[in-house]
């Protein structure tokens, strides 16, 4: 076998490692809840959308703010650390990084909408 591709198993491999790290931190660090559960508890919490504006606009839940994923890092302060967060995004990819970003900021109960939004049968509100 050439070190060409020695080289590149490596590189895959690390990369294979690297995304089932990170897959299985967001497992541990956020729960993630059915439509049902969801919907029980996110009233009492932070409702947090981490789509983007344009996404938001097109529908969110009702009662969502707005907090993109790209924008967390400079507005996590809005998110108060002694309460519950419930994310969503669009299928959970960004949820998950958003909740390993709040982790690293203190925030401890950390919830997912199994899914995303894609899944989501609830009331839903759109920007006119």
């Amino acid at each position: 076998m050439s070190p060409t591709f020695i080289v590149l198993y490596i590189i895959l491999g690390a990369i294979i490692a690297y995304s089932l790290f990170n897959f299985f931190n967001q497992r541990r660090i956020m729960k993630t809840l059915t439509e049902d559960d969801f919907r029980a508890g996110y009233r009492k919490a932070q409702l947090i959308d981490v789509r983007e504006p344009n996404e938001y606009e097109g529908g969110h839940i009702l009662g969502a703010r707005n907090i993109p994923l790209s924008q967390m890092k400079q507005r996590h302060k809005e998110i108060r650390p002694d309460k519950p967060v419930y994310l969503y995004c669009q299928n959970t990819v960004r949820s998950g990084r958003a909740a390993q970003l709040l982790r690293k900021k203190g925030v401890q109960d950390l919830y997912t909408l199994k899914g995303g939004y894609k899944q989501w049968t609830g009331k839903i509100k759109t920007k006119k």
